[in-house]
């Protein structure tokens, strides 16, 4: 298609550059004068029953506009208790605010509206709260025990179990050699730039909310069900959006309980948690004990892989999807025999843990990358020769996995070898035996994985419009917060339209102007809401031909479109054209519109391959990455700068899991790291050049050809780091180290192995 591959500078960088963007608390809007503020008061325990709550303080101090607790919703609908999709039933329920109990340090108890933002937290201290302790459970393992019960009336703390019972040992039978590992996917914050942020105005009729999300119509759904307001009695507003990563999609408490507050005080309301807020209650990531087992002969075939994964949803689940995502990717690029994969959802007094980049499918590819290097250390063979020996071959796709996946299109080999090659990799190997032989403190590691990711599946909506003077609007469901989807339909509207992107204007998050819609996550925003861009552009294109055609005196077969210039003409006499604007005001309406949905039949596998290069100084565990090298296979790549944009931020937060990210508890529950200088984000300096090279495989599943890149780079990166610091220790005994890779746990795996080498007298 005309434009793809052409380097285009983001339109959207300009004013967010300059002027700045307008994100939620920047909102200064004629309905918000005199806005209230909201501050929470949050629990300072992990698990404790709620035996008296006494606002009267609060009430009384200066500038207090009000303080409610849950008392106060006692009208609105009951929260819906979590039921595993294709069960009835349930328990886990989420309060808006806590009710008899908290189960987690941050858990919202009350609320309170002030004229001044800075007079929030010092009456939220004011509000009386009297908590009688419970023990706290911490981890899954704990939480196995029922020993403690976060909800009495489920009767344990499991949430969900699917297909452990067909796990059958017997595929293991014949293997030459088997390989059990249990592996840490460790919790991590989100930690967008822009933290939660709302506002919300009740005029009487209608509630209006302007909210930091992923999907406006999505958090008008939400709204309408926990307060009980009919959906068109609501709009919802995205601004500007400084980060999502997942944890920003749809709408969670607090902001429900801001909307709650503009409706139940006739007053505008406005809310921005702090970061330490951000880091205790905001939903958190990953956060899976996995524990795999591989087995296979010695000439490097896999024969069969088993993935049990345990996954800690924390204090509330949020979700269903996460461990069925990550036991569906469980074979990852590999064509195995046998594969078995179940799990097992767990509540436990954090933090709520929810969809985090990548969603489910980073954590398949760090179990199952892992264990193909276990495997591959057991029988003394390269890595790379036994990921070779058993990927997907490039002629059986369409591919359907033993797990039920139908992987589209990929050429894994392809894409091993050429990430193989762009990093030296015999060059390097003789390097780290030559450090080896040589010895010293300073050791290189080289780690790999080849990954493959589910990406799209659904629905999206768009609907352009040409106006009298030639200028597009284009009203999109994609929801941005970053990604460049200004730029990148802009680009699908001028190389289908031929209008120039200047004059295309590009609206999204808005559910009275885009009423219907899905929104953005699972990296569906080009495959899914580019091609319903493209579909209706084209809707717009075909309605033009005939009013050109009357315009030209032509046949309309005979009309045609330049899209180099915009204008339209009769084909042999280009000589007498027409432009945009003549074309649409011919028409009645003086413009020409199409509103349309797309909808994808299945979901697209983007695949790559990443090589990952490090340094660990063996006397302080220190790991230093030196090169990091990928191949991502997103299909046909629109513009390289957004691509190449999207996998340098996901493979930075990758690399960042690996090496330094966790969000750790003591053993009653309170977080150790509530702040961004116990919380170790990564930051530039912590990272090479990243070397990005891409493959172009397309797919047939949409009109673009494309599958989606925004997770692609925490999927690859992540255990390709891992690998190679395990890889670097390999000499000295070390097997495994989970993540993350801190100096600590490095330094001390090397203890471990040198003991444990060491002969005893």
């Amino acid at each position: 298609m005309k434009g793809f591959g052409t380097r285009t500078n983001r339109v959207e960088d300009a004013p967010l550059l300059t002027t700045g963007g307008t994100f939620t608390d920047d909102l200064r809007t004629p309905e918000l004068t005199g806005a209230a503020y909201v501050t929470f008061v949050r629990s300072p325990v992990a698990h404790a029953v709620l035996t008296g709550i006494d606002t009267s303080r609060a009430r009384a101090h200066p500038g207090v506009v009000a303080v409610y607790t849950a008392a106060d919703m006692a009208g609105l609908p009951a929260p819906k208790p979590f039921g595993p999709p294709g069960q009835s039933g349930g328990f886990f329920a989420e309060p808006l605010l806590a009710r008899q109990k908290v189960r987690f340090v941050g858990e919202p108890v009350a609320v309170v509206l002030t004229d001044s933002r800075y007079d929030g937290p010092d009456v939220a201290e004011l509000v009386d709260v009297a908590y009688e302790p419970l023990p706290a459970v911490i981890g899954p393992t704990q939480a196995f025990l029922d020993d403690t019960l976060l909800f009495q009336e489920a009767g344990t703390n499991v949430v969900d179990q699917r297909n452990r019972d067909a796990f059958d040992d017997s595929v293991f039978a014949d293997a030459d050699v088997v390989v059990e590992r249990e592996i840490v996917n460790q919790r991590v914050a989100c930690v967008p730039m822009e933290c939660r942020a709302t506002a919300a105005v009740f005029d009487g009729t209608r509630l209006t909310v302007w909210h930091s999300s992923q999907n406006a119509q999505r958090c008008r759904s939400s709204l309408s069900d926990s307060l009980g307001i009919p959906p068109e009695a609501i709009r919802v507003i995205v601004p500007d959006v400084g980060g999502g990563f997942g944890a920003k999609i749809g709408i969670d408490r607090e902001p429900v309980v801001v909307a709650w507050a503009a409706w139940k005080s006739g007053i505008p309301v406005r809310w921005a948690e702090s970061r330490t807020e951000n880091l205790v209650a905001m939903t958190q990531g990953r956060a899976q004990l996995n524990r795999v087992r591989i087995g296979g002969r010695r000439d490097g075939t896999i024969t069969a892989y088993r993935l049990d994964v345990v996954q800690d949803a924390g204090a509330y689940p949020r979700t269903s999807t996460l461990a069925p995502v990550t036991c569906t990717m469980a074979p990852g690029v590999y064509d195995i025999p046998h594969v078995q994969a179940g799990y097992r959802v767990v509540v436990t007094n954090a933090t709520p843990v929810n969809k985090y980049r990548g969603a489910g499918r980073p954590e398949a590819t760090a179990a199952v990358e892992r264990a193909v290097d276990l495997f591959a250390a057991e029988i003394g063979m390269d890595p790379a020769e036994v990921r070779r020996r058993n990927l997907i071959a490039a002629d059986a796709f369409p591919f359907r996995t033993g797990t039920g996946a139908r992987y589209d299109s990929g050429d894994y080999e392809a894409a091993l070898d050429r990430v193989l090659d762009s990093a030296g990799y015999t060059t390097l190997r003789a390097e780290q035996a030559a450090r080896r032989a040589k010895g010293g403190g300073k050791v290189l590691g080289i780690g790999m994985s080849v990954y493959v990711e589910m990406t799209g599946g659904g629905g999206e909506t768009a609907k352009v419009t040409v106006g009298p003077q030639g200028q597009v609007m284009v009203l999109t469901g994609s929801s941005a917060q970053g990604q460049g989807h200004r730029t990148a339909w802009s680009m699908l509207v001028e190389a289908e339209l031929g209008v120039p992107i200047g004059q295309v204007t590009v609206i999204h998050g808005d559910t009275d102007l885009i009423p219907k819609a899905v929104g953005t996550y699972s990296s569906r925003s080009l495959q899914l809401g580019g091609s319903a861009v493209l579909k209706a552009a084209a809707d717009v294109r075909d309605q033009a031909h005939g009013y050109a055609a009357d315009l030209l005196g032509a046949r309309v077969s005979d009309v045609v479109l330049d899209t180099d210039s915009g204008t339209w003409h009769a084909a042999g006499t280009p000589g007498r054209s027409l432009t945009w604007a003549q074309v649409v005001g011919s028409t009645k309406a003086k413009s020409l519109s199409a509103d349309v949905e797309f909808e994808a039949e299945h979901p697209t596998f983007p695949f790559g391959a990443h090589i990952s290069v490090v340094e660990v100084d063996t006397e302080t565990g220190m790991v230093s990455v030196l090169r990091h090298i990928t191949v991502d296979d997103a299909g046909p790549i629109l513009n390289p700068v957004l691509a190449e944009g999207q996998r340098h931020g996901g493979i930075a937060q990758g690399i960042a899991q690996a090496l330094f990210e966790e969000v750790c508890y003591d053993e009653s529950g309170h977080p150790l790291n509530a702040t961004l200088v116990e919380y170790p984000a990564v930051a530039a300096a912590d990272l090479p050049h990243l070397e990005l090279e891409a493959g172009e495989t397309p797919t047939d599943v949409n009109p673009l050809g494309v599958k989606g890149v925004g997770e692609s780079g925490t999927i690859g990166s992540t255990p390709a780091v891992q690998n190679a610091v395990v890889d670097a220790l390999a000499h000295l005994g070390v097997r495994h180290i989970d993540m993350p890779l801190t100096p600590g746990r490095v330094w001390a795996a090397i203890k471990d192995a040198g003991d444990t080498r060491r002969p005893r007298r």
